[in-house]
């Protein structure tokens, strides 16, 4: 009786057209927890991509070795066609052999500093007094001209560091999650109609305003013969956060980054009238190949060969550290995720295709590049074969906590779908679908060519406060058996997006955002 029932019930959603009820084999999730869980090699993955290969900045020597070894590695796990696929140009490769920072008048003392990407070297050691020239508009260089030949500026104000009030780690709880999931209402534009928020009665700086002012700094520091510059980091507690110079720049001044305390330091006892000597050493090189790549491998489908499941992560990390959390810990998952099916043996009908990006840290520039060679162009929307072939794609990029959920990126056609294929992970703490959008991460370069492209809710731990972008994302920041739960999450849901009847539903196709021209208005500031 149960069985004339369902066919009923099948006909009448056939003839009126109503979507079928999304399904979920459980046997086959049984199967992707028991691999993840009792046979994982997540940790053996990141402690190549962190200890041995770590840090991973794009186009360094470190970022090519590791890209060979992600190779061989999908090799060994049994993927097809996996390749680094060049994409480009990006810009020179960098790297520095030698480092020292220190303190040498009025006393010996050892600075907790790091030298920004893609910054000139000192060509030796460089000793010469600190000097306190604080530069964020045009009008601080006329304050300064003259004044600072010959001295290693320090080019920002000092910082007050205030106690930490709250732990460095946590989880999010049912609370918090039900919080996310409160739809956000666009504001209206104000009044300005600017790009951003609104600083001192101008709107903020485009990128490229931004850039220009960057350079009109150096220049000036260059023209006044500063042979160092120094920064505050924005961490305390001995965190170093920190980014890289423009990297098409090859005539900046020298730069470092400074622990605040340090930083502080200085600041005070110049304030004192003590004279302050530092010495700074950097050694590094440049490399003349401009073109990046990204590392991708496949599992071939079945009957629908032709139609492509992706699943993915940024290879590159900054070079503080070595790029645990960011974002070794995504392209580990999504690795392990992949040998998981491919151990497995699970037959599915689209194609998987894992893509390791780099360049994410410089604004997601391999797979914006990616999606422009193999799907559309954001700036005219025209769509490829590739582009109508394609199902979905699922990206990590959060840090070392395991999966809590997803952002389905205002689809609100997913929602049934994602809950579905959470039930079976309810037990393992994940199971949120939030409509809102989520930024600064890889699927927004297919969301924005109406492709599917999906982000991950992860447990924060201590990504926010500790890790990211810092000399403390090392591998002893990572759970292991989050990386796990997420594993098989990322596993489960490729193979359900792999072997469902239909691709993922769609949001309308976006409308062409051409190029705009640069806006010589703006607020001066770099901050």
């Amino acid at each position: 009786m149960k069985t004339v029932r369902r066919v009923l019930v099948l006909l009448l959603v056939i003839a009126l057209g109503l979507p079928a009820e999304e399904t979920v084999d459980l046997s086959v999730v049984h199967r992707i927890k028991t691999e993840a869980f009792e046979n994982t090699k997540v940790m053996d993955t990141m402690f190549q991509l962190t200890d041995v290969h770590g840090p991973r900045l794009t186009n360094s020597p470190q970022f090519r070795e590791a890209g060979q070894w992600a190779v061989s590695q999908l090799k060994e796990f049994g993927l097809s066609n996996v390749k680094l696929e060049k994409w480009g140009p990006f810009g020179p490769g960098w790297s520095y052999s030698n480092f020292s920072a220190s303190m040498v008048e009025p006393k010996l003392q050892n600075l907790l500093a790091f030298p920004v990407a893609w910054t000139h070297g000192t060509e030796g050691p460089l000793v010469a007094e600190a000097t306190l020239a604080v530069i964020r508009t045009e009008a601080d260089l006329e304050k300064f001209k003259g004044k600072l030949r010959g001295k290693i500026v320090l080019r920002d104000a000092p910082r007050n560091l205030l106690p930490p009030m709250e732990a460095a780690s946590r989880r999010y709880t049912e609370a918090n999650l039900a919080d996310m999931n409160n739809y956000q209402i666009p504001a209206p534009r104000g009044a300005q109609g600017g790009r951003g928020p609104v600083v001192n009665g101008q709107p903020d700086l485009t990128p490229q305003q931004a850039k220009r002012l960057r350079m009109r700094f150096n220049q000036f520091l260059k023209d006044e013969g500063v042979p160092l510059v120094v920064r505050i980091s924005a961490g305390d507690g001995g965190l170093v956060y920190g980014g890289g110079a423009d990297r098409d720049n090859n005539d900046n001044v020298p730069t470092v980054m400074l622990a605040a305390e340090h930083y502080n330091q200085i600041v005070r006892m110049l304030e004192h009238k003590i004279a302050v000597k530092l010495r700074f050493d950097i050694k590094n090189e440049f490399d003349s190949n401009q073109d990046s790549f990204n590392i991708i491998g496949e599992i071939p489908g079945t009957s629908k060969r032709e139609e492509i499941v992706m699943i993915g992560a940024h290879f590159d990390s900054w070079h503080y550290a070595t790029g645990a959390t960011d974002n070794a810990a995504g392209s580990t998952v999504a690795m392990e995720a992949l040998r998981i099916l491919k151990a497995l043996d699970l037959k599915m009908d689209r194609t998987v295709r894992i893509a390791l990006w780099s360049g994410e840290e410089q604004g997601l520039l391999g797979s914006k590049a990616y999606v422009k060679e193999h799907f559309a162009d954001p700036t005219s929307m025209k769509t490829t074969s590739e582009h109508d072939r394609f199902a979905a794609y699922f990206n990590l990029d959060n840090g070392t906590g395991r999966i809590r959920g997803v952002y389905s990126q205002n689809n609100d056609a997913m929602r049934p779908i994602f809950e579905k294929w959470f039930e079976p992970f309810k037990d393992l703490g994940a199971g949120a679908v939030i409509l809102r959008n989520t930024g600064g991460t890889d699927h927004l370069s297919f969301d924005a060519v109406g492709l599917p492209g999906f982000q991950f809710i992860q447990d924060p731990i201590d990504y926010g406060t500790r890790t990211h972008h810092s000399n403390m994302d090392v591998y002893d920041r990572i759970q292991a058996t989050d990386l796990e739960q997420a594993a098989a999450v990322m596993a489960s849901f490729v193979y359900n997006a792999a072997t469902r009847p239909e691709k993922l539903p769609r949001k309308p196709l976006p409308k062409a955002k051409p190029v705009e021209p640069e806006n010589t208005g703006g607020a001066a500031s770099t901050r």
